[in-house]
């Protein structure tokens, strides 16, 4: 049974995935997001109700 023998496809596994962790992934982690986010406190907008017409 084919299915059983490791020695085709464990070998390809873990060299994707040591080169996931150890070469890809530190790569992507060392960008800096382009709007990091701000720290200021959110100012309540003031808000005026709404007249209707008919009343």
């Amino acid at each position: 049974m084919p299915q059983l023998n490791p020695s085709p496809w464990l070998s390809m596994m873990l060299i994707a995935w040591l080169a996931l962790s150890l070469i890809i992934q530190p790569k992507l982690l060392s960008f800096t997001s382009t709007n990091p986010p701000s720290h200021k406190t959110p100012t309540p907008s003031k808000t005026t109700p709404w007249t209707w017409p008919w009343t």
